[in-house]
C-alpha cells in the first residue's frame, strides 16, 4: 500500500488494485512496475471489450468485468481518450449514452461518408424528422399531444420511428384513458453522439424572434385588391376630348354615325296648322 505522502490518485489506485475478486488483500510490497503493468492490462481489456461491442459499453459493466471500481474505469477511459487524441489517431474513445464507444475522428467525416455512400439507408422524411424532434424535446409525450402540435395524425410516423428504434413506449399517462407516452431510446442518443437528452441543443436557438414571426405573418397574409382604375379628371375636362361629363352620365345622346344623314327638325308650321 502507498504511504501517507502519496497523492490521492495513487491511493485510489492502490485501493482498487490491492484486492482480488474475493476481496482478499494482496501483498503490500507490490512494486510500481507491477502496478503499472496491471493498469496497462486493464486498459487493454477496456479497448478489447469496447472494440467488439456494437453498442456503447456502460461503465458499470466494465467495472463488473474487470472487477475494479467504476471511478477507476472512468479515469482509465479518459486517459485512453486523451492518448488517442494526442497521438492524432483516426478514431477516438468518447462517452455516449452513459458508456464509451469507439468512433471516427470528426475531421475525417468526409472520407467516411464517401465510404458509406454505397450502403446508405433510406433517410427519414421531413414529417418523421419533425415528429422525432417533438418527441425528443417534449418527452414523455402522447400520440394526441403530438397530433395537437403537428396538426395531423402522427400514427404512421410514430410506428416508423419505433420500428427504427429511435423512440419507444416509456409509460402511460395518469389521466383518463391512460394514453401511451413516447420517449427517445439509447439508439437515438447513439446516432446523434449524445450522452443524454440534456445535451440536445437548446430549442430556443431554433425559434425565430418576434420580428421574424411578424414578417412571416405579413408575407403569408392575403389582402384582397379591387381594381378601381378610371380615367384621370384632367382628361375629362380638357378641351378637345371626345367625351364629356354629360356623356358619361348618360344625359346627352351619342352623336350619329358619320354615314347617316342628320334627323330632320320638326316642322313648326305643320304643327300650328293641325291645331
Amino acid at each position: 500500500m502507498s504511504d501517507t505522502n502519496d497523492e490521492p490518485l495513487d491511493t485510489s489506485l492502490d485501493m482498487g488494485l490491492d484486492a482480488d475478486a474475493d476481496g482478499a488483500a494482496e501483498p503490500a510490497d507490490e512494486s510500481d512496475g507491477d502496478r503499472e503493468d496491471r493498469i496497462s492490462e486493464y486498459k487493454r481489456a477496456i479497448e478489447a471489450i469496447v472494440l467488439v461491442s456494437h453498442d456503447p459499453v456502460p461503465f458499470d459493466l466494465l467495472a463488473q468485468l474487470l472487477e475494479q471500481p467504476t471511478v477507476l474505469i472512468e479515469q482509465w477511459c479518459d486517459e485512453l481518450s486523451i492518448r488517442y487524441r494526442n497521438d492524432g489517431n483516426g478514431f477516438e474513445l468518447v462517452r455516449v449514452a452513459g458508456g464509451v464507444r469507439y468512433q471516427t475522428a470528426s475531421d475525417l467525416t468526409p472520407y467516411v461518408e464517401r465510404f458509406l455512400m454505397h450502403d446508405q439507408r433510406a433517410r427519414l422524411s421531413g414529417a418523421a424528422l419533425e415528429t422525432l424532434a417533438i418527441v425528443a424535446y417534449k418527452q414523455p409525450i402522447s400520440r394526441a399531444q403530438v397530433a395537437g402540435i403537428r396538426g395531423v395524425d402522427p400514427d404512421g410516423v410514430l410506428r416508423t420511428l419505433q420500428a427504427r428504434g429511435y423512440i419507444d413506449e416509456i409509460g402511460r399517462d395518469d389521466g383518463p384513458g391512460q394514453a401511451i407516452l413516447f420517449g427517445t431510446t439509447p439508439s437515438f442518443l447513439e446516432r446523434l453522439g449524445l450522452e443524454s437528452v440534456d445535451d440536445l441543443p437548446p430549442i430556443a436557438e431554433f425559434i425565430p424572434g418576434p420580428d421574424v414571426v411578424e414578417a412571416l405573418e405579413h408575407g403569408l397574409r392575403v389582402t384582397p385588391t379591387i381594381d378601381v382604375t378610371t380615367a384621370p379628371v384632367s382628361d375629362l375636362s380638357s378641351p378637345g376630348s371626345e367625351s364629356s361629363s354629360d356623356e358619361l352620365s348618360g344625359d346627352v345622346e351619342p352623336a350619329a354615325d358619320e354615314g347617316e344623314p342628320p334627323a330632320a327638325a320638326p316642322d313648326r308650321d305643320a304643327g300650328d296648322a293641325d291645331e
